[in-house]
């Protein structure tokens, strides 16, 4: 077996592997020898049948599979051995790969085009600054976080006049040109409304100040104009059955609902934190921020890697990729979106893939290595997130610890669950390496800046 490799520009490889008939043979026997074993050939004994008829059925199909696992052993092995950073997959060159008879005993040989990384040094020291934001857990953004506790907790009760965000219970009947109900007309029982909601001003002002038993006349597609897909679910009908729809409606109310948030009290404290973790108001927002900082801390090193890249990508510079080698590569993994997909979104992923090369040399630069306690503590990290987002945040370790597992299972999760963790460590580490130029700032200034504004 003999291997060539080109690369005379940097980027674009031509690797040629010729396989000789003395690297397949051995192999292509014994395999065809263990078929005979195992052949069930009728007029012959298990085992054997002839072996030039084993040769005629399975030989060529034999030949062609070892040749082909030769193939792609050789290339990897080659390519590892000779510390070549390829690129997507090899692909077939289109003008050098000459047609191949594998009826014949060879030799065949095989020329590949091989994408090759750039090369480039991408280095961090104190000598690099980058902003660190560090994010203020101010008194706003506690009250916000009071006031969705308060929100979760709390429960609608009844009432017997209507103010902004009720909701209301009541009977839809259709009129006539004469403001009487509609013989035959649509009528709804218990049509649920919320007036704050209504789109048209003079609309929504007929229901202010009405009381229980009130009938109330309004226009269903006036109040919500462009939108008839509002319309007949109110009516409780089909899109296409209101379009035309030009009539009145009196709605009766029968039941005034007003949602109160839960008073900020021990019950509060217990259903947010646990019983008796907090003992009046005071601890109560003084947990709160406890709980604040961390996730805010992530914001802050997201948007600090984010800025690295930044950095780096600009003290890099502008790198020369194999453009049409690449396309030909992204097409091949994107064939049922065609071409015009790879034009559009090559630029991007471009971009993606100088980040990810750049990323590479910080991580072996700095031996960062993602262990499974790391994939364990990701996962568990994500699971506390996910609870949090429902009121959650009094969960038990074990159940946490069960939930990650079950992440971990799963093969579509750990990608993500590696790359989370890479950034992690990455970013504790280069904190340390870097010169950090921190800035306190508001969360709605950090929303801001994110934001591009």
């Amino acid at each position: 077996m003999n291997i060539q490799f080109e690369n005379p520009d940097k980027v674009n490889g031509l690797l040629t592997l010729t396989i000789e008939k003395s690297d397949y043979a051995e192999k292509v026997e014994k395999t065809l020898k263990d078929y005979r074993k195992r052949a069930q050939v009728p007029g012959f004994r298990p085992g054997q049948a002839p072996m030039g008829m084993i040769q005629r059925q399975y030989g060529m199909s034999v030949k062609v599979d070892e040749i082909n696992r030769l193939l792609n052993e050789k290339i990897y092995e080659y390519i590892h051995e000779n510390k070549i950073q390829m690129l997507g997959e090899p692909l077939p060159n289109n003008e050098k790969q000459k047609p191949l008879d594998f009826a014949g005993d060879g030799p065949f040989e095989f020329v590949f085009d091989i994408a090759v990384a750039p090369e480039f040094k991408a280095e961090l020291s104190g000598r690099d600054k980058i902003d660190y934001y560090q994010i203020e857990v101010d008194d706003k953004l506690i009250d916000q976080q009071v006031q969705m506790y308060q929100s979760r907790g709390g429960q609608y009760e009844k009432a017997e006049t209507y103010q902004s965000r009720d909701m209301l219970k009541g009977d839809l009947r259709e009129l006539d040109e004469n403001g009487s109900t509609k013989e035959g007309g649509i009528t709804v029982e218990s049509a649920v409304m919320m007036p704050e909601y209504i789109k048209v001003e003079d609309q929504k002002k007929l229901f202010d100040g009405c009381k229980l038993g009130d009938i109330i006349t309004f226009n269903p597609k006036k109040a919500y104009p462009d939108n008839d897909s509002e319309v007949a679910a109110l009516l409780k009908l089909k899109k296409e059955e209101v379009a035309d729809l030009t009539a009145d409606f009196s709605y009766q109310i029968t039941e005034i609902s007003r949602f109160v948030p839960a008073a900020v009290d021990q019950t509060l404290f217990d259903q947010v934190f646990g019983e008796g973790t907090v003992k009046d108001e005071k601890e109560f927002r003084q947990k709160i921020a406890d709980s604040i900082k961390p996730q805010l801390a992530q914001n802050s090193d997201y948007k600090f890697l984010l800025d690295v890249r930044a950095h780096l990508e600009k003290k890099v510079g502008k790198l020369e990729f194999p453009d049409a080698l690449l396309k030909r590569i992204m097409l091949k993994g994107n064939e049922d979106k065609g071409a015009d997909y790879v034009e559009k979104n090559y630029e991007k992923s471009i971009a993606e893939l100088k980040w990810h090369l750049i990323k590479e040399q910080l991580v072996a630069a700095q031996q960062i290595k993602v262990e499974d306690a790391d994939l364990k503590a990701v996962a568990k990290e994500t699971a506390r997130a996910q609870f949090a987002q429902y009121g959650m945040n009094n969960v038990p370790e074990e159940y946490l610890d069960n939930y990650a597992e079950d992440m971990l299972k799963k093969q579509e999760n750990i990608n993500g669950l590696v790359d989370r963790a890479l950034d992690d460590k990455l970013t504790v580490v280069l904190k340390n390496v870097v010169k950090l130029n921190e800035k306190t700032i508001s969360l709605d200034d950090f929303n801001k800046l994110m934001q591009g504004k």
